[in-house]
Parts: C-alpha cells; structure tokens; sequence
C-alpha cells in the first residue's frame, strides 16, 4: 500500500475506534444483536424501540450528517421486541458529497458494536411491472451501478482478515424465514434484484427500460455499499426495499420525493410488525 493510503486506511480505523468507544461509553453493558438502518420515509420505525439511548449523528466522532428529507439523523440504541438492536434513523449518500469513509462509517460502527444480523430497508423504483406501488420487495441480490471506488471496508482498512474470502450474497436463510413470517401476517413477500446509482436524480425511460433487459427489478441511490460491507465482515444481511413508484417505460410520469415519503409511510404498516415478529422468533427463542 502506497503511503497515502495507510495514512487514509489508518485515519479511518482511528474513526471508527472514536465511534464505537464514544458509543459504548454511552451504554455501558449494552451489547446489540441486529443493527437496522432506515431509508427514506422509514425512519419513524424507530419509534417503536424502547430507547435506551437516542443520539443526534453530530454528536457521535466523525459521522456525517444527514441532510435528506425523511432522514432524521440519529442514532438509536435499545430494545426491539425484546431483542437489543442498534438502529441508524436515516442514511448519509455519496450524492451529497460524502467520500468512501465517511460515508461507510455509520455502517462500520454498527458492525463495529458486533452485530450479528444487519437489516437494510430503502425506498426504490420499481422496474418491474409485477410490482405495485408501495409494496415491499426482499432484495435477494444487487447491481452496483455507483461507478465509485472505495465503497467497501477493504478501501478504509476495517475488514482484513476476510478479504479475498467474504461471500457477496444476501443470506437465503434469512431470506425464506422473512417470507414465511410475512405469509402468516397475511402478505406475500417477493424477491428482486436492486440497482444501485449514486444519484441524485429520478431515472428517464430509457435508463428504466436499460436498468429492466440488465435483469433489474428495483433502483436507488443506497443500501449497496452498506451490504458489501457487512459481506466482508461475514455477517449476515436481510434487505427490504419499499417500491413507491412503478415505471411504465412507455408513459411519461413524474415522481418527487414527496411521493417516496407517502409510499413508504403506507409500506411501514407492514414492515414494523414483519421486522419485530421476525426477532421474536429467531432472536427471542434461543433465550
């Protein structure tokens, strides 16, 4: 490694060790199992956690602040039903202008806290016509479209043990016990691949019909780099995107971000009483 990389790879350890110590000094004794991170419009999931403590992301070493709506920018610490978690209530883009580690950070903390379960959510484009606004999709795989190096904890110094042998997938265990919780509180869950961009724009028809022939189901602007991540620390991903918008690729439309924030408020009426069931279940019964 050339020498400004191992300043740049030191610099970003020292970060992350700020972060998690700063955070552990706040619980002391807390010990997380799941960390949760919530897109755009999902942020009020939060709620439901009995905090044991709520805090602002500009008090927390080197994390950078949200500025997109829907993104409250805090820290959560406590309990979901009954299990401990670690939720960041809003997500930090590359489109605003963060570069790979500062905007990796609030990630690596989470892992950082020792988690062994990372549950993603995000709000997305449907590019696939059997999707419906609002619904919630299980991402099952992804395409990184972000065109941006040093996205992953191998470019700020935070995984080396695994590199060369994390697997790069979303855990199909997870994955089919997230589908069977949703059939018994009656909705269907299906799967789909999500197409990363760094955004920020909403995408034309055409890129709509070129995201659909390369096999994508969804698009938006995260969750992709968290995912990778977490990968590379071997530990396991569960990943819901709400779809607020569908595209027809013939029919001109406009979406804004008002529309994102209304679908995934509606989509939150499912997602909260699938996350918590899911933790009583796999979490609550090896107690």
């Amino acid at each position: 490694m050339d020498p400004i990389g191992k300043f740049e790879d030191s610099q970003a350890n020292d970060e992350l060790g700020q972060a998690v110590g700063f955070l552990r000094s706040k619980c002391p004794g807390f010990q997380p199992r799941v960390g949760i991170i919530l897109g755009s419009g999902l942020g009020d999931l939060a709620e439901s956690i009995h905090s044991v403590a709520s805090i602002p992301y500009r008090e927390i070493p080197g994390f950078p602040v949200a500025h997109v709506s829907g993104h409250a920018g805090r820290l959560i610490m406590g309990r979901l039903a009954g299990t401990e978690v670690v939720a960041l209530q809003g997500r930090c883009h590359f489109y605003e202008g963060w570069h790979g580690a500062q905007a990796s950070l609030p990630v690596r903390t989470l892992l950082g806290l020792g988690i062994e379960l990372l549950i993603l959510s995000n709000a997305s484009g449907g590019v696939n016509p059997r999707f419906h606004s609002g619904q919630i999709v299980l991402i099952d795989s992804h395409i990184d479209g972000m065109f941006r190096t040093g996205l992953s904890s191998r470019a700020v110094g935070s995984a080396p043990n695994v590199v060369g042998r994390h697997r790069v997938s979303y855990d199909r265990q997870w994955i089919d016990r997230a589908q069977r919780t949703a059939l018994k509180l009656g909705f269907s869950l299906p799967t789909g691949t999500y197409w990363a961009t760094l955004g920020p724009n909403y995408e034309t028809r055409a890129e709509y019909r070129m995201f659909r022939n390369l096999g994508a189901d969804m698009v938006g602007m995260s969750t992709v780099p968290e995912a990778n991540i977490a990968f590379e620390h071997q530990v396991d991903v569960l990943a819901f995107s709400i779809v607020t918008n569908v595209a027809n690729s013939d029919i001109a439309s406009v979406t804004d971000h008002a529309d994102v924030l209304n679908w995934s408020a509606r989509a939150k009426l499912q997602l909260l009483p699938l996350v918590q069931e899911l933790l009583l279940e796999y979490f609550q019964s090896d107690l």
